[in-house]
């Protein structure tokens, strides 16, 4: 199995349970992230990941097999102003963002993270954006060197704490 058997689309109402759990499976298991019971109102969220498509200009994607199985998901967001995370990212101008990338476990390695960030990136370019703006953290170490290999470059401007926890930005310019 790999990326090719795999389709980016919008996640339909239906699926939103099912990726909330797979994102709450997906952080919880990060090595140094905070725990849900550290961060009850965060894993809400991510449990909850389909209320975020409410907010205007943003989708949840999907990664859909063609068998049906979802393999991972991430939020984009074609409006900063609406992307809900700490520090100063909401007040950027001229920019999209994506949150939330998570990849079934069972299906790490075989580039559906990739498939996904490319995925936003195109959104953005489509849209005559000209930079996308993400996070990360240093329990995020995979997509870390992934976001870098497609361009994206640290900007200490962006990052923030999210309680313990050192947030990382990064800006990718088109």
């Amino acid at each position: 199995m790999n990326n090719q058997d795999y389709t980016v689309r919008n996640a339909k109402p239906s699926e939103f349970e099912e990726i909330g759990k797979l994102m709450v499976l997906v952080y919880s298991q990060l090595d140094g992230f905070p725990k849900i019971s550290e961060q009850p109102e965060y894993y809400k969220m991510l449990a909850n990941v389909g209320a975020l498509t409410k907010k205007p200009e943003a989708e949840l994607l999907v990664a859909v097999s063609d068998e049906g199985k979802i393999g991972g998901c991430v939020v984009y967001f074609g409006d900063m102003q609406y992307y809900g995370s700490g520090g100063t990212a909401t007040q950027e101008k001229n920019a999209s963002g994506f949150r939330l990338l998570a990849v079934d476990p069972s299906m790490r390695g075989n580039g559906l993270g990739k498939l996904l960030t490319i995925e936003c990136i195109n959104k953005a370019r489509d849209k005559k954006q000209p930079q996308m703006v993400i996070h990360t953290t240093m329990a995020m170490q995979t997509a870390w060197k992934m976001y870098e290999k497609l361009g994206f470059k640290r900007s200490e401007d962006l990052d923030f704490m999210q309680g313990k926890l050192p947030v990382f930005g990064f800006r990718l310019m088109f």
